[in-house]
C-alpha cells in the first residue's frame, strides 16, 4: 500500500510523492495526522541544507492525529486513540536515555528523527518507534490547534525557560518571538520571571508576547537591542536570556546583556555557518560566570502530557499562536511556503485533515 507524503526532493526542491506504508514494529504504531503545522526549521532543512542534502524526504515534525495502527507490544494506546506526537521520539532504551539525555539517543540529536533521519509528519500514515513512551493521549475537548502546538513549539519554548535557571523575581531576556519565543515569554513568567523583556518587532507578535507575560518590547528597528535592554536595566543587564532566533550574533548580544552570574539559553536553530561568536571582554575573558547553555527539547510521553496538563489546567494558551488555518492535507504545501515568506500577520500556521 502506497501512502502520500509532501517532501524535500532535494535542497531548494520540495514535492508531492508516494512511498510504501511504513512498517509497525512490536513496539511502533502508525498514526493519521488530524492536525499538521510547518515550522521555520523545516525552511532551514529545505532551503538551507541545514542538516545536508536530502532526496524524498518527506517534512515536517509537528502533528497530532489518531491512532490506526499498533504493534503487539503496545499496552497503553488502541487503534482509534486521538493522541499528539512529540517532534522529538527517542529511542529510550539508549544509554544516553539512561544517561538523562534521551534527545540523544544513539547520537547527537538522534531524538530527532521526523524529517531529519527518517520520514516526517507530512504523511497520510506517520511512523511512531516506542509508542508508549513516545505518544501522549489527546484530552477530550482540546482543540487541534492546540493540540499540535504541543509537539514542538510548546515544549521547545518553555525548554528554554528551563534551561535559564529563572530565579523568582529575575530579570529575563527574550530574544525573537516567534511561536518558539513566545512560548519562551510564557514559559518564563511561569517559572517566575518579574520584569520580562521580549525582543521583537512585528505587531502581531508583540501584542501576544505582552499577553503571555512580557513586561517591556525591545524593538530591533529602534536601535541596537544591546544598548536599549543595558539603559533600561541602569548598566546591570538581566538575570537570564533566551535565545529563541535571531541569526548568529545572538549569541553574542545574549552574552553582552547578561549579568555576570548570569544564564543564557538557547532553543534557536543555528542552521547555516560554522562558528558562533562570543565576544571575549563581555565574557569577562572567559570567567565572568556566565554560564551558556543550549538544548534540544526532550521529547516523549512525559514531557507532552506535561505539556498537555499546562493547557488543560489553563496555564498555557498556545493555540492563540495559529493565525493561519488551512482545511485539506494538501494545504500543507501552501502553509509551509507561508512560513517561508512570514507576512507581518503571520505567527503560526496550522492545516488541519478533515479529508483523511
Amino acid at each position: 500500500m502506497k501512502v502520500k507524503g509532501f517532501a524535500m526532493l532535494g535542497i531548494g526542491k520540495l514535492g508531492w510523492i508516494e512511498k510504501e506504508k511504513p512498517e509497525v514494529g512490536p513496539y511502533d504504531a502508525l498514526v493519521k495526522p488530524l492536525v499538521l503545522a510547518p515550522c521555520t526549521s523545516d525552511i532551514h532543512t529545505v532551503f538551507e541544507g541545514a542538516i545536508g542534502d536530502r532526496h524524498n524526504l518527506i517534512l515536517g515534525h509537528e502533528a497530532a492525529g489518531e491512532i490506526i495502527e499498533v504493534g503487539s507490544e503496545v499496552k497503553y494506546f488502541k487503534v482509534g486513540d486521538r493522541v499528539v506526537i512529540p517532534a522529538i521520539t527517542p529511542d529510550w532504551r539508549s544509554l544516553e536515555a539512561q544517561d538523562g539525555y534521551a534527545q540523544h539517543s544513539n547520537g547527537m540529536l538522534s531524538g530527532w528523527k521526523f524529517s531529519n533521519i527518517k520520514d516526517g509528519v507530512f504523511s497520510e500514515a506517520i511512523h511512531i518507534n516506542d509508542a508508549d513512551m513516545n505518544l501522549a493521549m489527546m484530552p477530550k475537548g482540546m482543540s487541534l490547534e492546540q493540540a499540535v502546538m504541543l509537539s514542538d513549539m510548546a515544549p521547545t519554548g518553555i525548554q528554554g525557560a528551563e534551561l535559564a535557571n529563572i530565579k523568582t523575581g529575575a530579570t529575563v531576556a527574550v530574544i525573537g518571538i516567534g511561536p518558539v519565543g513566545l512560548m519562551s515569554v510564557a514559559g518564563s513568567a511561569i517559572h517566575g520571571a518579574g520584569r520580562l523583556f521580549a525582543v521583537g518587532n512585528r505587531k502581531v507578535c508583540t501584542d501576544l508576547a505582552q499577553e503571555y507575560g512580557a513586561t517591556d518590547i525591545i524593538d530591533y528597528k529602534k536601535g541596537d537591542i544591546v544598548e536599549q535592554i543595558l539603559k533600561a536595566t541602569n548598566g546591570r543587564g538581566v538575570d537570564a536570556t533566551v535565545i529563541a532566533g535571531g541569526d548568529s550574533n545572538a549569541i553574542s548580544e545574549a552574552v553582552r546583556i547578561t549579568k555576570p552570574g548570569g544564564t543564557i539559553s538557547n532553543v534557536n536553530y543555528f542552521g547555516s555557518g560554522e562558528t558562533l561568536p562570543i565576544p571575549r571582554l563581555e565574557w569577562g575573558n572567559g570567567m565572568s560566570h556566565k554560564d551558556i547553555r543550549g538544548g534540544l527539547v526532550a521529547g516523549g510521553r512525559l514531557k507532552m502530557e506535561r505539556m498537555v496538563d499546562l493547557c488543560t489546567y489553563k496555564r498555557i494558551a498556545p493555540e492563540k499562536m495559529a493565525t493561519h488555518v488551512f482545511d485539506g492535507f494538501e494545504s500543507i504545501e501552501k502553509a509551509l511556503l507561508l512560513m517561508k515568506d512570514k507576512p507581518k500577520d503571520l505567527i503560526k500556521p496550522v492545516v488541519i485533515c478533515n479529508d483523511l
